[in-house]
């Protein structure tokens, strides 16, 4: 029998852990709205019966907009997934997202990113995605001018080299008529395209033979396959076999990368060739800690920059094929800045000229496209944290103060840019006329109405921490549409397939979009993509 004193410590300390848990759970955040958490638990049952009332792999945030849903839509809401994860803060409002996203007394480069650790093998240690403060200051300081618009206009003639090697690949598919994902065809294009703008490389992610790739993009595939799936983010001691894979790809990676740094910098010139040698043209010494802090740039602009681009395209031809009126509009201006009959070979003279920078910027319905599209699909969000004890609060729309100290804040770019409150109606609609003020039907809220809060729309976040690379990807996204728009018809197989009635045609709801057999939806792949890479057949017009 147990000795009566360690009996009574034993129930003690039961009581106390008991307790504790308690108050962690039912207490500790109980100010924010929440769904009744379990007390061993937290909203982890909830995850799970939300899954099952749908596509088991689909992106968490369609389990978030329910959930948000069924308390009611509040600007805030907790999600507690302890054990497993920090509890996490749900962001619906956009005022609130802008009052964590901007410069602060507490935190004057705006609140900090939440830990990617788990991203370390793909991005390094010292990446502008993670680090904060003055470090991060000087990193972004130092990349900018690459990405600065005057500088981008100079590399138009290779993001549309590559974008002509994209087309001889939809061309095969046409004459085949066999079907492809185009989010592959897309990420084979941004990679070779990232490559060649950042660091002056051919890395020939294009190319159809696996083994005349550069060694670069074969183990980048392989590490990245390394997170393909809902465990991606899983504590280590969850997943250790595919952690040490990670990192073991990770250290390869990084030495590919540093010597394709050391080739660029032992080509001394005045005239920087690629981003790259602009950031690094005023270093003397290339010393240990600059080159890694150089290679885990470079490696986090080849993620985010060959990532969300090539899903953002797949999504883009994906809405102009069910939205007969928007693809006519988007031809229709492309015609009015490069002539009706122009081939593909003409529109990259012409944005090759002198005026090709004016010509991108004529692009307004095009341009109307992209940002209504990466409303609907944000492709990457992101999620902040406050040390416990910082003081960082938020004020409500009723008014009340909320601390989010200790808690992953998450801005749910999904909720908030589906906010009825502010995009009416048509929240959920592809409806690229809101951005430019041409008239749209709509018995609510009046759509072409323009002035829609800017906190309300943060494909690239906002802030002293929006992306660094958010005019590249406009600029790439206009070039590509400019150059293969008017060239083919994309058609969806599968998921997400055009419904036709009984002569075969195309059934049109409402006069705008084409009614679908089944609904096509994002999975979570370390950012967020179609589920089936956006499988499509193409046809030359």
């Amino acid at each position: 029998m147990l000795n009566p004193l360690v009996l009574t410590a034993l129930l003690l300390l039961a009581a106390y852990l008991y307790n504790r848990l308690r108050y962690k759970r039912f207490q500790q955040y109980a100010s924010i709205p929440q769904l009744p958490p379990s007390l061993l638990l937290g909203h982890l049952k909830y995850m799970g019966d939300y899954l099952a009332q749908g596509p088991a792999d689909r992106h968490p945030d369609s389990v978030f907009i329910q959930m948000n849903n069924d308390l009611g839509r509040p600007p805030l809401m907790l999600v507690d997934l302890r054990p497993i994860n920090r509890p996490m803060v749900l962001i619906r409002s956009h005022d609130i997202a802008e009052q964590i996203s901007k410069a602060s007394k507490l935190y004057p480069t705006s609140t900090p990113k939440s830990d990617l650790g788990y991203l370390e093998p793909v991005i390094g240690p010292t990446s502008i995605l993670t680090l904060h403060g003055e470090r991060w200051k000087a990193l972004r300081k130092r990349f900018s001018p690459g990405f600065a618009p005057q500088y981008l206009t100079t590399l138009l003639p290779c993001i549309l080299d590559k974008t002509m090697t994209f087309i001889e690949h939809l061309d095969s598919f046409a004459k085949t008529g066999s079907d492809f994902q185009l989010v592959h065809l897309g990420v084979n294009l941004t990679f070779d395209i990232i490559g060649a703008v950042v660091v002056g490389e051919d890395l020939g992610a294009q190319r159809a033979d696996p083994s005349s790739q550069s060694e670069l993009i074969r183990i980048y595939r392989e590490l990245l396959s390394a997170y393909a799936d809902d465990k991606a983010d899983l504590p280590w001691w969850l997943i250790p076999r595919a952690t040490l894979k990670r990192y073991s790809l990770g250290k390869r990676v990084d030495t590919i990368v540093k010597a394709m740094i050391c080739r660029n910098q032992s080509v001394k010139s005045d005239d920087p060739r690629n981003i790259l040698s602009l950031a690094l043209q005023d270093t003397g010494v290339l010393t240990p800690q600059l080159l890694d802090e150089a290679c885990d740039q470079i490696k986090t602009f080849l993620f985010a920059g060959h990532d969300t681009t090539s899903t953002t395209l797949a999504w883009i031809f994906y809405e102009l094929s069910l939205t007969p009126h928007a693809l006519k509009a988007v031809r229709a201006e492309l015609d009015n800045i490069f002539g009706p009959t122009t081939s593909v070979y003409e529109v990259r003279a012409r944005l090759l000229s002198p005026d090709g920078p004016d010509a991108l910027r004529g692009m307004k319905y095009v341009s109307a496209v992209i940002r209504e599209t990466l409303r609907l699909h944000p492709p990457a969000a992101t999620a902040r944290m406050s040390k416990p004890g910082a003081g960082l609060t938020v004020r409500a729309p009723d008014g009340r103060e909320h601390c989010l100290d200790g808690m992953i804040i998450y801005n749910c770019e999904t909720l908030i840019h589906r906010d009825p409150e502010v995009y009416g109606g048509l929240a959920d609609s592809f409806v690229p006329e809101r951005w430019i003020g041409q008239d749209y039907e709509s018995t609510e809220r009046n759509p072409t109405d323009s002035s829609f809060p800017p906190s309300a729309w943060r494909a690239f976040e906002r802030g002293p921490r929006n992306c660094i690379g958010q005019e590249f990807a406009t600029i790439e996204l206009r070039i590509i549409i400019a150059v293969i728009a008017r060239r083919y018809d994309f058609t969806k197989i599968g998921l997400g397939e055009i419904k036709l009635d009984e002569d075969g045609l195309p059934i049109l709801v409402d006069g705008n979009r084409f009614e679908v057999q089944s609904e096509l939806y994002n999975t979570r792949q370390v950012t967020s993509k179609p589920v089936d890479g956006m499988k499509m057949k193409v046809k030359m017009l």
